[in-house]
């Protein structure tokens, strides 16, 4: 049987599995991922999450998507990786990990982590596409992963699905595509976000990458100031620290709730 753990990130559920050991029964790792974080005939998650050694860091993780693809980062999945290799002995209260999107580092302080990410790269503002014959002002920037975010004053109206799948598979994100952030400014430290993402290919509700790229996008735009509270589907609040200078921004910080929801252990029925 295969030990894990269910975490919650302000929303985003994960299924963590510490894979130091590298002795996981598992051929296909794609399909065992898409698998298990099926919903109702599975687990269900939104993402899985390896845990493997590190010869630089504290340890090194895996990011799946629920789809079974593989990615660099994500924000909310970081920040249980955390608290799980906390708890589970693996990594230090002040700790570092490897990813492939570069090294971040994390600090747990009870049921709260503080994850730095990396620099963004990609920013952009005031792009124009076109969907379904009407055009949208959009923006981009990649923490970590590549991150559409588009202001709107209608969040809880907005067809965050549609639209946000068209942006995912717009042309102009080929060949990797984008997640969607749909964002509305409440003052100048609050935000409201909703995310459409890519690999779950769904509204989620919450995303780490997600809500600092739209933080990040509207201090672009001068109507934030760090640190941003960012109010998510799921009614949670991260927040997010950064610091704005001449050329981009530097010292990003992504900050919340990561709960353990239960532990468990899967039968070889479950992903065989």
């Amino acid at each position: 049987m295969i030990e894990f753990c269910k975490m919650s990130g302000s929303g985003n559920d994960f299924i963590l599995i510490d894979n130091r050991s590298s002795d996981l029964p598992v051929q296909n790792l794609n399909g065992f991922v898409n698998r298990l974080c099926a919903r109702k005939g599975a687990v269900g998650a939104d993402g899985l999450i390896l845990i493997e050694n590190s010869k630089i860091c504290d340890f090194r993780w895996r990011f799946f998507n629920a789809d079974g693809s593989e990615v660099d980062m994500c924000g909310n999945g970081g920040r249980c990786a955390a608290r799980f290799a906390f708890l589970k002995g693996i990594a230090p209260q002040k700790m570092s990990f490897e990813t492939r999107a570069g090294v971040i580092d994390a600090e747990v302080d009870r049921d709260t982590v503080k994850l730095r990410l990396t620099d963004p790269t990609r920013l952009k503002t005031d792009q124009k596409i076109t969907i379904d014959g009407t055009s949208f002002d959009v923006n981009s920037v990649n923490t970590g992963v590549p991150h559409v975010v588009y202001f709107t004053s209608c969040l809880d109206e907005f067809d965050v699905i549609h639209i946000g799948r068209a942006i995912r598979y717009h042309k102009e994100y080929k060949p990797v595509g984008t997640n969607a952030n749909f964002v509305k400014v409440v003052d100048d430290k609050t935000i409201r976000v909703r995310t459409y993402e890519r690999g779950v290919e769904d509204e989620t509700l919450a995303c780490g990458t997600g809500s600092v790229a739209a933080a990040l996008i509207a201090a672009e735009k001068n109507m934030v100031a760090s640190p941003v509270n960012v109010i998510v589907k799921s009614g949670e609040t991260l927040r997010i620290h950064f610091e704005k200078t001449e050329t981009g921004f530097e010292q990003i910080y992504l900050e919340g709730k990561a709960n353990v929801v239960y532990e468990g252990r899967l039968w070889e029925e479950a992903y065989s």
